[in-house]
C-alpha cells in the first residue's frame, strides 16, 4: 500500500488536471505578439576617447606620437564641447619629489599649450602635477618608467 500512494499521486493527479484542462469549454487566450523592435538610431560618429601622451626621460617636449595623440584629444574636446578636462603631469620615480613635481607641471603645461594651439579653449583645461606620486606601472625598470612619464587626461 505504501508504494501505491506515490504512484497514485504521480499519475492520477496530473492526469485529472490534464483531463480537466481538455474538457473545459473556455477559449484558449494566446498572448499578443510582441511589438517589433524599434528602428536602430542613426549611426553615431565614433570618436576615440582621451588618451595619454608620453615623454622621454627628463623631458617636457612633445614627441611625434604625443602630437598625434593630442590631435585625437583635440577632436574629442571639440565633439564634447560641454566637457572640460584635467591634464595630470606624471613622472617616473627617479629624481627628487620637488624636481618631479616641477617636471610634471612642465609636461602638463606643454600638453595644454599644444591643445590651445590646436584650437581648444584654454578655459576648458586645468593642469595639475602629481610628480612620481601616482605611477601607472609599478615596476622599477625602463619599461615601467616609460609608462609613468606621461600627461594623463581626466574628463570632468
Amino acid at each position: 500500500m505504501k508504494t501505491f500512494k506515490p504512484l497514485l499521486r504521480a499519475v492520477f493527479i496530473p492526469g485529472m488536471l490534464f483531463l480537466g484542462a481538455c474538457c473545459c469549454d473556455k477559449d484558449v487566450v494566446l498572448a499578443p505578439e510582441p511589438p517589433p523592435p524599434a528602428p536602430a538610431p542613426a549611426a553615431a560618429v565614433v570618436v576615440p576617447g582621451l588618451g595619454d601622451v608620453f615623454f622621454d626621460y627628463d623631458k617636457s617636449a612633445l614627441r611625434m606620437d604625443a602630437v598625434d595623440q593630442l590631435k585625437t584629444n583635440a577632436e574629442w574636446m571639440k565633439v564634447n564641447a560641454a566637457r572640460s578636462v584635467v591634464i595630470e603631469g606624471h613622472c617616473d620615480e627617479r629624481g627628487t619629489n620637488e624636481y618631479n613635481l616641477a617636471l610634471g607641471e612642465r609636461r602638463a603645461t606643454s600638453t595644454k599649450n599644444h591643445l590651445v594651439d590646436l584650437g581648444v579653449d584654454s578655459g576648458r583645461m586645468k593642469t595639475v602635477s602629481f610628480g612620481e606620486e601616482k605611477p601607472f606601472a609599478t615596476g622599477h625598470d625602463e619599461e615601467a618608467w616609460a609608462q609613468n612619464r606621461r600627461a594623463h587626461f581626466v574628463a570632468e
